[in-house]
């Protein structure tokens, strides 16, 4: 599985070190920036770069992953690529659920609300949960992209 990874100056530590326990555990993580700790920077440019990953992977099992303050910017830059579904998870129940109910396939994740102890256990379990096919699911995922923000008539 391909992790693209991501952050702005407040993830950037917590994103390094997800990136390196990630890679320990034999994903395949590509750190998409920043390079360096810039306290000027802006969540958007990352979760661009995230977002377009999953958006092009030729990979359909493909995971996004951000972190910014509160989790709150980099879900709603990324969700405005089609194909995408980030969600802001602070808590291992809300990443099961993302993945069973929505099959997102971007995390948020918040350096300033969420434990760093926990942050493992919360990425694995949006990794290793499997979306749940049931029909009611697919049929409201093919809505998110379908309308991208319009109205049904």
């Amino acid at each position: 599985m391909e992790i693209f990874i991501g952050s702005d100056h407040r993830g950037y530590e917590l994103k390094n070190q997800l990136a390196q326990s990630l890679s320990n555990q034999g994903y395949s993580v590509i750190d998409l920036g920043p390079d360096h700790f810039d306290p000027d920077d802006d969540y958007n440019d990352y979760a661009i770069r995230v977002a377009k990953a999953v958006q092009e992977a030729t990979s359909e099992d493909a995971r996004g992953i951000l972190v910014c303050g509160s989790a709150h910017g980099v879900a709603i830059q990324a969700n405005r690529f089609k194909g995408v579904r980030a969600i802001a998870a602070y808590d291992d129940a809300l990443a099961k659920i993302g993945r069973e109910h929505n099959d997102a396939n971007v995390l948020c994740l918040s350096a300033d609300f969420i434990d760093n102890n926990k942050i493992d256990s919360i990425a694995n379990t949006f990794l290793n949960t499997d979306f749940s096919g049931e029909e009611r699911h697919v049929r409201r995922i093919k809505k998110l992209d379908s309308n991208l923000g319009e109205e049904e008539g």
